[in-house]
């Protein structure tokens, strides 16, 4: 009989979760946006064949051309396509934001856990390693990071010198330094998780710490840490794009919206378009993940009134 009410519970959980989303319109409106945005960044190769140029292929016959059929936003100081680099660029960018974020709450997710189920030495020990991370400047260390030779730390020469070892460094750096926020909120929901009565039974009747953390805990914990993920894709795309606008992040020819900026930072007066292009796809973006994770934190708040 439990069992029947509690498959009878989750689907009308369900709809009032969807139906709270739905109300908040801007999430609505920005998960439509985003949407748009991926479609884009997936349809890039079409749209390349479709053009018969790639994003990565000078002519400096063509420099600073106006928007065309061929061009459709123009061309930038090298004669390339301007909307191609945006398309490709974005591919960059959002799976940069995505598969750091979901790094970062990964390693969150599993040192908040153990911190809050174990608690004792463990707790005090990852907590005092979170708190370390948290007082390290962020972006100092990042730059440093971003500048080491990897050559010099042991990586093969075919890794180093490779064109993609600068998207997937920028991915390891921004994912170890930026689980704190998960780490801290899984934990506090970990330890109010571990008095509940249907937790405490559990334990009562033997079952393995493994089996009580993956089966009762974890599945009440993901709620808050898809708000929180969603909410850090935003500033990750940031951050990402900070770097590549210093040069130590996404390097050429892979473009990036932040190195596309940090290319046309010289030519603000002669090509404005070059800065506000790839400005404004960060910008609308940025605020569309945000949107998301609070209309996701109305959402997922089961005290939210109907």
């Amino acid at each position: 009989m439990t069992a029947t009410l509690a498959k009878a519970e989750r689907p009308s959980q369900r709809s009032r979760a969807l139906a709270r989303f739905v109300r908040h319109r801007g999430a609505v409106v920005s998960a439509f946006v985003l949407v748009l945005i991926i479609v884009a960044a997936v349809a890039a190769p079409l749209v390349e064949s479709w053009l018969g140029h790639g994003p990565n292929e000078p002519d400096l016959g063509k420099r600073f051309q106006a928007p065309s059929w061929a061009y459709p936003l123009g061309t930038d100081e090298a004669g390339r396509d301007v909307l191609l680099r945006l398309m490709y660029g974005g591919r960059v960018s959002l799976l940069v934001g995505l598969v750091a974020a979901l790094a970062s709450a990964l390693i969150g997710t599993t040192i908040g856990i153990l911190a809050g189920y174990y608690r004792g030495r463990l707790d005090a020990f990852l907590m005092r390693l979170t708190d370390f991370v948290i007082a390290l400047p962020t972006l100092a260390l990042l730059i440093v990071l971003a500048a080491v030779d990897l050559k010099k730390v042991g990586i093969p020469d075919s890794i180093a010198y490779s064109e993609a070892v600068s998207l997937y460094r920028i991915i390891f750096i921004i994912s170890i330094v930026s689980w704190t926020g998960v780490a801290r909120l899984v934990r506090g929901a970990t330890l109010s998780m571990r008095t509940r009565e249907f937790v405490r039974a559990a334990v009562a009747l033997g079952a393995p710490a493994r089996r009580i953390i993956l089966v009762h805990i974890l599945p009440n914990v993901v709620g808050p840490v898809i708000v929180a993920t969603t909410l850090s894709v935003g500033g990750i795309i940031l951050l990402e794009s900070v770097l590549s606008f210093l040069g130590l992040g996404i390097q050429p020819p892979i473009a990036s919206w932040g190195n596309m900026l940090s290319n046309a930072q010289e030519l603000l007066t002669q090509a404005p378009q070059l800065v506000i292009y790839p400005g404004l796809a960060i910008m609308i973006t940025v605020i569309a993940f945000n949107f998301l994770g609070d209309g996701l934190q109305d959402a997922l708040d089961p005290r939210a009134g109907e």
